[in-house]
């Protein structure tokens, strides 16, 4: 499996524009919406902020995974973004998150599917050439090439 079996071009926002945490989770459930990927936004956002309040999905660096497990999914998706200088996330390191990738799972295929997802960003994600490459993407389609790579 390779990210991109969970994601389209348009679950993909270089640019976002959020200034806190709360604003660019809701970028991203807004990109899943638009996908028709979700039975409710507000139900779905629950999932994700139940997790953060579990402890932050800032694992350091500058990236955040937030994640939610909900029957607001109807199939698992991954949406990414890049927010350039940064956006607050509690990380372990300090550093504010740049590459922020959100994973959305239903409640009843959550068992493995979101581990198998999170292993594959993380294998990845600890390249920093690969991570510089990534926040440096001058668009979606190469942003996407590079998240091909991911599997």
């Amino acid at each position: 499996m390779k990210l991109t079996d969970l994601m389209n071009k348009e679950l993909i926002d270089i640019s976002l524009s959020g200034i806190t945490q709360d604003d660019i989770i809701d970028e991203l459930i807004d990109k899943l919406d638009q996908a028709n990927a979700l039975h409710s936004k507000s139900d779905f956002k629950q999932a994700i902020l139940t997790r953060e309040q579990q402890g932050s999905t800032g694992i350091g660096f500058e990236i955040a995974i937030p994640h939610g497990k909900s029957n607001a999914v109807k199939t698992p998706q991954v949406t990414f973004g890049i927010k350039q200088n940064g956006v607050n996330w509690n990380s372990a390191d300090g550093k504010d998150a740049k590459l922020i990738f959100m994973i959305a799972v239903p409640e009843e295929s959550a068992g493995n599917e979101h581990l198998k997802i999170l292993q594959m960003l993380a294998r990845k994600l600890m390249n920093e050439q690969f991570r510089t490459s990534l926040i440096n993407a001058k668009s979606v389609d190469e942003a996407y090439d590079l998240l091909a790579e991911i599997q």
